[in-house]
């Protein structure tokens, strides 16, 4: 069902643009880089977090890690992952298929400037074994996500 929910609004945001779905997991980014063949950065996770009371969805490339001091610097908070039993409540998409594509209202997007290391990423798409090819900038564009660097 939530696969369906990417291909729908790829469909309506960027027809050229389609979703892979692996017989294997790739839930991991270990896992999405061996479906895929390409190095570990460019899988782009989608981490779920809670900024105060409002979900946010942070696309960073696959090796980096979120630096606590520029997150609060930005956010405001500390960086909070949602507990794995409130992701797919709160994102609509179970945990391992993440992504920025159809966020649920009131969930805000941020892609971080680790993504612009690579000409093409590969977000999940909505379920644990399946992603999509695409360039950092137009996955910023179709999702409306802001451009932050909160890794390091």
């Amino acid at each position: 069902m939530s696969v369906e929910r990417v291909r729908q609004f790829l469909a309506e945001h960027a027809p050229d643009i389609n979703i892979t779905v692996h017989e294997k997991p790739t839930a991991t980014v270990q896992q999405a880089a061996e479906a895929f063949e390409v190095e570990s950065g460019q899988i782009a996770k989608t981490l779920s977090c809670k900024v105060n009371e409002q979900v946010v969805l942070l696309v960073m490339a696959g090796t980096s890690r979120i630096d606590n001091k520029k997150f609060k610097q930005f956010f405001g908070v500390k960086a909070r992952m949602l507990p794995t039993e409130e992701v797919a409540i709160l994102t609509g998409y179970p945990p391992g298929g993440v992504c920025p594509f159809a966020a649920l209202d009131g969930v805000s997007v941020y892609c971080d400037q680790s993504l612009n290391q690579y000409d093409e990423v590969i977000p999940a798409g909505g379920s644990a074994n399946s992603g999509v090819k695409i360039t950092p900038e137009r996955l910023a564009s179709i999702t409306s996500a802001t451009w932050i660097d909160v890794a390091c």
